[in-house]
């Protein structure tokens, strides 16, 4: 067995069904031993667009992307799409060939390590045959664990050498038996204590929350403490439909409705948000609140500059269970947010009063956006870029649908309808996505891919003809 046979099925063993990427010298012999395993490979027209679309898959199966280059120029050309995928913290494992080891004078030598850290991945250098398995498995178990990506890079003279297959691979999955992470009970009774005190709770449901499929739990609290449910943008419109009191984004995509009603807490309950400064606008969103912060890190400090009142390390399914549990062993019951003229609010159509003139032949936005959320079904999932046409869907969706949304994820335009592919991808199912004219054009090539594939991709462009 050859060391690129070695290696490739390792990745299968790590579970690897799908890899995107574009085939070279250095990584040809690997992507062809792949394919034997029954792994789909996507050729992509450029390697970077192929690693946006593995951060699509791994955002929406939950399972670590993979991309693959060539050596050199092949690498170099993953360098911002990669930087997204360090700033969204995607699980994402990049198989990048590499020129004979040492040999500076090959036309696509690259420093590859130095390359790695200044895209902000992880390197590890298959540097010899007998630690081709571990590096695979060192690589998806810090993917997996620490929510990063992860760069291999293997020179294509090691690949050819032979490798002593002597025992079974043993893949990173079989490290990762943690039990849940259990809050202290005193950590609870502050939580506790602060949500009997108070009249208007709101609780805040983050990425981590809906990673977690926390969903009951959250639903269960909020019901208990009257709160107003509000989610980070990167869980937008999660649990919409489920509950009357509702108020979508918390922060400055919020709506006028959600901001007046959020200055009004005095407590606020975070699962699986960090409350960074654009969550609750540097604190001046919630001015009187207590923070209660559920969470699985250590330690977080909010976009305020502050740590919680009452801060809870938790997963998010036992964090949340156990505080509902200690307000109903307390017997605390509140009404909250949750009376008729709150809900009479919540439920009103939203109306922008901005007076939009429109031209000739031209759309209003707000009603484009009406429109496209009304027809397509609930069922199909979205993706929102970050480019000046966001604003408008992050703000104005409202259907309950599975949203990803790229904002602030290194401000990098035309990733979104990457997403898009590697999302459909993973679910097998159709995606839309919402772009604006510049940014689609950037990866025009790649709406092609998407074609060749079959793979069921609407792409809706807010078209102000930013190039002309």
């Amino acid at each position: 067995m050859k060391v690129y046979e070695a290696l490739a099925a390792a990745f299968a063993a790590e579970g690897v069904t799908d890899v995107f990427g574009m085939m070279g010298d250095a990584n040809m012999h690997w992507m062809n031993a792949l394919a034997g395993h029954g792994t789909r490979l996507y050729e992509v027209r450029h390697e970077g667009a192929g690693l946006s679309m593995a951060h699509g898959f791994a955002r929406a199966s939950g399972r670590p992307g993979v991309v693959t280059t060539t050596s050199g120029p092949g690498t170099a050309q993953l360098a911002t799409s990669m930087l997204v995928a360090s700033r969204a913290r995607i699980p994402l494992v990049a198989f990048c060939g590499e020129t004979p080891l040492g040999d500076e004078s090959a036309v696509q030598y690259l420093d590859q390590r130095r390359f790695a850290a200044a895209i902000e991945c992880e390197f590890l250098q298959v540097a010899k045959a007998d630690s081709a398995e571990e590096i695979v498995r060192r690589a998806f178990w810090l993917a997996r664990t620490e929510s990063r990506p992860v760069m291999i890079s293997a020179p294509i003279d090691v690949q050819l050498e032979e490798f002593e297959d002597v025992l079974p691979y043993s893949p990173s999955t079989d490290l990762l038996r943690t039990p849940a992470l259990l809050p202290n009970p005193a950590s609870i009774a502050q939580a506790a204590e602060l949500l009997a005190a108070s009249k208007r709770p709101v609780l805040i449901a983050g990425r981590g929350a809906r990673s977690a499929d926390a969903g009951d739990q959250v639903l269960a609290l909020q019901r208990r403490t009257g709160a107003l449910l509000a989610t980070t943008l990167q869980a937008k419109n999660w649990l919409y439909g489920q509950t009357g009191y509702h108020v979508g984004i918390a922060g400055l995509f919020g709506s006028k409705v959600a901001m007046e009603l959020l200055q009004e807490a005095d407590c606020v309950v975070a699962v699986g948000a960090s409350l960074n400064h654009y969550t609750i606008e540097s604190g001046y969103l919630f001015p009187d609140a207590k923070f209660v912060q559920i969470d699985t890190a250590p330690h977080v400090v909010m976009g305020n500059g502050r740590v919680a009142d009452s801060y809870v390390q938790a997963d998010a399914v036992t964090g949340l269970a156990a505080l509902t549990s200690a307000l109903e062993q307390r017997g605390i019951e509140l009404e909250g947010f949750h009376t008729a003229d709150v809900h009479a609010r919540l439920t009103a159509p939203l109306v922008d009063p901005a007076e939009y003139r429109r031209e000739p032949g031209l759309l209003d936005p707000r009603e484009a956006i009406a429109v496209v959320d009304a027809e397509l079904p609930g069922e199909i999932g979205l993706v929102l870029g970050s480019g000046h046409q966001t604003d408008f869907g992050t703000m104005l969706f409202q259907r309950s649908r599975e949203v990803t949304s790229n904002y602030g994820m290194f401000g990098a335009i035309g990733q979104a309808p990457l997403l898009t592919i590697g999302a459909a991808v993973a679910k097998r199912e159709p995606m839309f996505v919402v772009e604006g004219d510049a940014s689609f054009l950037m990866h025009l090539p790649e709406f092609e891919t998407a074609c060749r594939y079959g793979l069921p991709v609407l792409v809706v462009v807010m078209n102000d003809e930013g190039l002309g």
